[in-house]
């Protein structure tokens, strides 16, 4: 970018700002969301309330069902298919 296409865009860079700011919010709300850690933590202790008694079968597998399908959807995410 030359001098002086900077100049004449420069009443624009507040707008530019906040489109990266933007952009960068919801990079960092999307790494979140698609984070498998929690979800994976999750799993483990539905398969421990499951073996300690604390829930039934049939509340561990519609629990651990959801669980799955949201795995689902965070791997075709990072395969860059769209959820």
């Amino acid at each position: 970018m030359g001098l002086f296409t900077q100049l004449v865009t420069l009443p624009l860079a507040p707008v530019r700002g906040v489109a990266w700011v933007m952009d960068r919010v919801v990079e960092a709300a999307e790494n979140e969301y698609y984070d498998p850690a929690p979800v994976q933590r999750e799993l483990a202790e539905l398969e421990r309330l499951l073996l300690a008694g604390e829930i039934d079968e049939e509340t561990f597998d519609r629990r651990e069902d959801e669980l799955l399908d949201r795995l689902e959807e965070i791997q075709a995410f990072r395969r860059g298919e769209q959820p």
